[in-house]
């Protein structure tokens, strides 16, 4: 029954069609504010690299978006927010930075900071890194902002312009990790960064494992397909509290222009199958994000996220928080 639904969702996909659509043209965007009293993590975007609406994108939702600007729209990132020591951290620094880190420092309560307590890196595509460049003389102008990198990361900053006079300038302070080996942020705060297979032209990709006090979180943005992992992504579903999962495409078959085995992601319909056997509770940990600018579950009106939410998974929102 449950791929009789794929199936039939699949072969209706109307995101980014040609037809106007008024549901198209308008979503909600605000959500509510709110305090912050325990250590969490808070979604600061959603998007895929190249965002929403997508430069080159011609259709009526792309349109629409260019012309009504959605705020909510943003490049994935999520930020952790350490309410004990009144601290703040940024994972991808994407091109909506500025944005983002307003969000996120808005939660420090006892200072005026405007920069993040450090920021930890996937890797080097196009919506994971270059947001760094705010860092630099032309804006910002930080002072050894702590950058957490992996090895091949850290080499491709430090040998390539302009990334390169970030680090001679001191804008940033490149701080290398290693594969499974945590990152101790305060007594109660660790962060892991895994090795997940991706298209690593310029980098190796990382995901990571954040353990607060009380929870813990897997943020996967990126992969190519689970099978490709040398673990197992429903045991790793089974550790953490909350697990971001990269659900780039819902079946792939909204991108009808590229080559989709050049930019391999799970679809979510893939995803779906995957995890069918999970309980409701286990299920009810992942946090689909990542999404194509043609992902129909963008909208929450459609039909794919109707079927996503019904089957008790999670659709990840910005500015959605979950404590840890």
């Amino acid at each position: 029954m449950f791929k009789y639904y794929i199936s039939f969702f699949v072969f209706f996909i109307l995101s980014c069609s040609e037809k106007n659509s008024s549901e198209n043209a308008s979503i909600e965007k605000t959500r509510i504010e709110q305090d912050i009293n325990n250590t969490s993590i808070i979604i600061l975007g959603t998007i895929q690299d190249a965002g929403s609406p997508q430069m080159g994108c011609n259709k009526e939702c792309c349109i629409n978006l260019f012309e009504n600007p959605d705020n909510s729209r943003q490049v994935i990132s999520l930020g952790l927010i350490d309410v004990q020591n009144n601290n703040t951290y940024l994972f991808e620094a994407t091109p909506d930075i500025g944005t983002q880190l307003k969000m996120l420092t808005k939660y420090e309560k006892q200072s005026n900071k405007e920069m993040v307590d450090g920021i930890f890196l996937t890797h080097a595509h196009i919506g994971h890194y270059t947001g760094l460049m705010y860092l630099g003389k032309e804006a910002m102008e930080t002072k050894n902002t702590p950058v957490y990198v992996m090895p091949r990361m850290k080499d491709f900053l430090t040998n390539n312009g302009p990334w390169n006079q970030l680090v001679s300038r001191k804008n940033v302070k490149l701080h290398e990790m290693e594969n499974e080996k945590s990152v101790q942020l305060s007594e109660s705060i660790e962060v892991t960064p895994i090795l997940v297979p991706h298209r690593d032209e310029y980098s190796e990709t990382v995901g990571y494992k954040i353990k607060g006090p009380n929870k813990s979180a897997l943020f996967i943005p990126d992969i190519d397909k689970w099978e490709k992992w040398d673990r197992n992504i429903i045991y790793e579903i089974k550790q953490v509290d909350y697990a971001f999962l990269d659900a780039t495409f819902f079946s792939g078959k909204e991108l009808n222009n590229r080559d989709i085995s050049q930019i391999p992601h799970p679809f979510i319909f893939e995803s779906l199958e995957k995890f069918e056997e999970l309980n409701r509770f286990e299920k009810s940990k992942i946090i689909f994000i990542h999404f194509n600018h043609t992902n129909p579950v963008i909208r929450t009106d459609s039909k794919e996220s109707q079927l996503i939410i019904e089957h008790g998974y999670r659709i990840g929102k910005i500015e959605d928080v979950f404590e840890l």
